[in-house]
């Protein structure tokens, strides 16, 4: 899907680590909600409070998953979930464009 339709997009920003990873929330009709940001090259800890699905539309970058030892390296295409209630580190290592799914 490369487009949303239908949606409410909240104007203020989600900014992290002195404006290095931006987004922009979507909220769907069914009370859904994405975010669709940008991660400029930097290392990375997120927490995570419900489970997150991330998709990568564009960019290179290596994650630590919870519970992992190895570091997993992904690119634009790929997905990778995070469970809830749980921190992962990225690597970072060209602008990645990307969009976050909560599931509740």
């Amino acid at each position: 899907m490369s487009k949303f339709e239908n949606v409410t997009v909240v104007k203020a920003a989600n900014v992290y680590f002195d404006g290095q990873v931006t987004s922009r929330s979507v909220e769907f009709a069914d009370g859904t909600t994405k975010t669709l940001g940008i991660m400029l090259p930097g290392d990375y800890e997120f927490g995570t409070s419900q489970k997150e699905i991330m998709e990568i539309l564009s960019g290179d970058l290596e994650v630590l998953l919870p519970n992992a030892s190895k570091w997993q390296t992904f690119k634009g295409g790929d997905t990778f979930e995070v469970p809830a209630s749980a921190k992962f580190k990225l690597k970072i290592l060209s602008v990645t464009d990307y969009c976050c799914s909560y599931i509740a």
